[in-house]
């Protein structure tokens, strides 16, 4: 399937259309290490720490490029996005000549409410500005067009690298977290389930803690 601005590009445009639509994922070596990585973004967004968002995102990309053995890219984290009429701009892949490294912008904050972005939307977005430098490093393309085969190189890339997807466990209440001499937290229930956790964070309502 090509989408309908296919039909405007010119004749070597569509080449390298339908070169990046025919790869659909990207294998990743050590994706464990990856993950890791978006960990440390994720953690970072939650404290609202610009520096260390950027820092993370940048250990993130290095890991990567290093990993598929292709030139590096450079990072900023900004604080909310641009906005126009068209929208808001959630990330910027820039490519100034061969002689500066290319670099990817992301925006930690939306640009009307001036909200922390979702840690998964966040993640996808720096993910997507990845997908623009691999299809020039890894895939040689002459340019990076949204085709079908680079969004689905991105959802191979977060199922690979994303840390997100949380198992939940309902109908029970914490009853006891224990620092343990690691400095890390056991958790019990009231199910006699028991985490081994290196954070834990409440989130609760009205009526959510009793005596």
């Amino acid at each position: 399937m090509v989408f309908a601005y296919y039909n405007r590009l010119s004749p070597a445009q569509k080449r390298v259309y339908r070169r990046s639509d025919s790869v659909v994922a990207v294998d990743l070596p050590g994706d464990h290490a990856l993950r890791r990585r978006a960990e440390q973004v994720g953690a970072a967004l939650s404290r609202e720490d610009r520096p260390a968002v950027q820092a993370a995102c940048q250990e993130l990309a290095d890991a990567l490029t290093s990993a598929l053995d292709i030139p590096p890219v450079e990072v900023r984290a900004l604080a909310a996005r641009p906005s126009k009429s068209w929208g808001e701009l959630h990330g910027l892949y820039t490519r100034e000549d061969a002689s500066s490294r290319p670099r990817i912008t992301v925006w930690m904050r939306t640009a009307v409410r001036r909200q922390v972005v979702a840690p998964r939307t966040f993640l996808r977005t720096l993910i997507h500005e990845l997908g623009h430098h691999l299809d020039y490093e890894l895939l040689g393309l002459a340019d990076s067009l949204h085709t079908e085969g680079f969004y689905k190189r991105e959802s191979s890339l977060m199922q690979q690298i994303a840390p997100f997807n949380a198992d939940f466990h309902l109908q029970q209440q914490v009853t006891a977290v224990a620092r343990t001499a690691q400095g890390r937290f056991l958790v019990s229930t009231s199910a006699g389930t028991e985490f081994d956790a290196g954070s834990v964070v409440i989130a609760a309502g009205v009526g959510a803690f009793e005596p």
